[in-house]
């Protein structure tokens, strides 16, 4: 069965964090919410496609790059001379390689400075990192596939504290490797460790010292720690493989827990916020719509379980990708690669479309885009989506449907799932510009109006 998945456990979406004003500095945008603020973006790509401004070599990833202070921050692996990766992308066979972070001019592309380690692999989908670096203040935050967690300052790439979670923690590597994206908040640095008792950790953000650790479970899944505010009170979602919890954020204490179990220990996506309720959902049939109430309890609004819904009437079952949700509706990639929209409240299917996932139309029972991925971003009136195809597309996204007004490839696909070519890489937006990566190269792609 396992191998009818896709994942690489990449995407998500979170909320709430210091904002950076036209920067980029974290993975899913200065607030963690997918969306980018600046004004002046192109609204109609021209005839030959957005202008490349730059491009350079790295390795292969997963990550999305950060965009901070006018620098770019990229993650990489390069294989040891004489390894190759496996030809099976499932298989977990050990395979050498040096992990590293790269740190270029965001107006040049020009390499400022690199940090590099031994770092062997023993995960499915060995490509590389799949963490997008945190930066705050004048420190970056990077989190690598087998656990490797670094802070190092932020101009010259100088290691100010770095441990290894799974050796710290007694925790056993994931199966597709460390994929939580790190948050920097209010002091503390936000992980998702694994262990007995520390699935969860947070650790002082200067000296990585462990100011408290939570939770346990069977497997710690994939999803970052998501920061949000709930009738006023900051809330630490935590979605492990079992279930999903709320912590207070200062001390870890655990508020509430709601089963929530998708297949495989697939918990990606990062759970999204929209007024008092809360949606988070995966692949095989796990969702759940939640209403926050004002005593830190929760309200189950509709809830799915794998197994019992397997045909999957209502909802929306993301892989690679977290969803959007805008004005009642929640937009996304659903597990069989069509974008589709939600009613939020009840579940309700409004739409579906396969275009922006793979670039043509197909019925809804079609079988050739699982795990399709397409990440969304919502600038001003419209989104801005990148598929992984490598194309980048404007479109209006409303309850009544999916209206495409552009479209441009800007990179090309170079990693291989289900016999079809992908790039599975959030593009970082700042600067009036677009920042992405493949396996063999980070672009930055002009948005200016």
């Amino acid at each position: 069965m396992l191998r009818l998945l896709s994942v690489l456990v990449l995407a998500s979406g979170a909320v709430w964090t210091v904002a950076w004003g036209a920067d980029w500095p974290q993975w899913m945008g200065p607030q963690r919410d997918a969306v980018w603020p600046e004004e002046g973006v192109v609204r109609q790509f021209p005839k030959d496609g957005p202008r490349i401004l730059w491009r350079k070599p790295i390795h292969g990833g997963y990550a999305g790059p950060a965009v901070a202070e006018g620098r770019v921050y990229v993650t990489d692996r390069m294989l040891t001379p004489g390894a190759r990766l496996p030809d099976d992308p499932f298989s977990t066979a050990r395979v050498a390689g040096k992990e590293r972070l790269i740190c270029l001019d965001a107006r040049t592309g020009e390499q400022l400075w690199l940090h590099e380690y031994d770092c062997p692999y023993e995960i499915s989908y060995p490509a590389g990192p799949r963490c997008t670096p945190a930066v705050a203040q004048d420190k970056v935050y990077f989190l690598g596939a087998m656990g490797d967690l670094y802070c190092l300052d932020a101009r010259s790439g100088r290691v100010h504290w770095s441990k290894n979670l799974p050796r710290e923690y007694g925790a056993k590597v994931p199966t597709w490797g460390y994929c939580g994206h790190p948050l920097v908040h209010d002091g503390l640095l936000y992980c998702i460790a694994g262990g007995k008792g520390s699935l969860a950790v947070a650790l002082d953000k200067d000296s990585g010292k462990e100011v408290w650790k939570a939770l346990s479970a069977k497997e710690p899944g994939y999803s970052p720690p998501t920061l949000v505010r709930l009738h006023g009170k900051e809330r630490l979602l935590i979605w492990h493989a079992q279930a999903l919890n709320a912590l207070e954020p200062k001390t870890g204490k655990l508020l509430w827990s709601v089963p929530l179990a998708p297949k495989y220990g697939m918990a990606i996506m990062a759970p999204r916020v929209e007024g008092d309720l809360i949606y988070a959902g995966g692949i095989g049939g796990a969702a759940v719509v939640l209403q926050a109430l004002p005593n830190d309890q929760v309200k189950v609004l509709w809830k799915e379980v794998v197994g019992e819904t397997e045909s999957r009437e209502r909802g929306l079952y993301p892989v690679n990708m977290t969803p959007f949700v805008h004005q009642g509706v929640i937009y996304g990639v659903d597990q069989e690669g069509m974008l589709r929209a939600v009613e939020l409240k009840s579940g309700k299917r409004l739409w579906f479309t396969f275009l922006p996932v793979i670039g043509k139309e197909e019925d809804e029972d079609y079988k050739g885009a699982g795990s399709g991925t397409a990440f969304l971003v919502k600038n001003g009136d419209r989104f801005i989506l990148f598929a992984e195809t490598g194309h980048l597309i404007l479109a209006e996204l409303t309850p009544q449907g999916y209206k495409e007004i552009s479209r441009a490839k800007v990179i090309e696909p170079s990693n291989a799932a289900f016999g079809r070519k992908v790039v599975w890489s959030h593009p970082a937006f700042a600067n009036k510009c677009a920042y992405i990566r493949n396996d063999k190269e980070i672009i930055c792609v002009s948005l200016a109006e």
